[in-house]
């Protein structure tokens, strides 16, 4: 699934994943993805996607609150992409809608706990996916490491 959300963001226009699906999945296929690959990526964006833009609901300022994990979250989030979350929020890059909703993206994620580098991409998916604002020099950070080494 990895290896595609990159083949995505390298190749393709958000407008495209948004509003044709098919003919993304055909590019997908003549890349030499496997189906089963192509429809398990194509349905944990649609998850991105789906996720409401702007403020639903006005959740706490990290400043000011304490974000508690869940014995799930704990399982699939590790100390250090629990710490690389942290970091991206105090420094400005997530809003706790934000952070929520990688979360979210990040259980609905294949495998049972997730490495920096895959939670890294999942990040810079969700950033993209919700056009939300960021620095070049911070999406080339994100979408740095995750080339060579993400495992399927």
């Amino acid at each position: 699934m990895y290896d595609i959300l990159v083949y995505l963001f390298e190749n393709c226009q958000q407008a495209e994943l948004t509003y044709d699906r098919e003919r993304v999945a055909k590019k997908l296929s003549a890349a030499g993805f496997d189906d089963s690959d192509i429809s398990e990526a194509l349905h944990w964006l649609a998850g991105v996607l789906r996720a409401p833009h702007g403020v639903p609901q006005k959740l706490p300022d990290s400043r000011t609150s304490f974000r508690a994990f869940a014995p799930r979250e704990l399982a699939k989030l590790d100390a250090e992409c629990r710490g690389f979350l942290l970091t991206l929020e105090q420094s400005g890059i997530l809003g706790p809608q934000t952070r929520e909703l990688v979360i979210e993206r990040s259980l609905a994620a294949t495998g049972d706990s997730l490495t920096p580098d895959q939670l890294k991409l999942i990040v810079l998916m969700v950033l993209w996916n919700q056009q939300m604002p960021t620095s070049r020099l911070v999406a080339e950070d994100l979408f740095s490491a995750p080339h060579a080494r993400l495992p399927n």
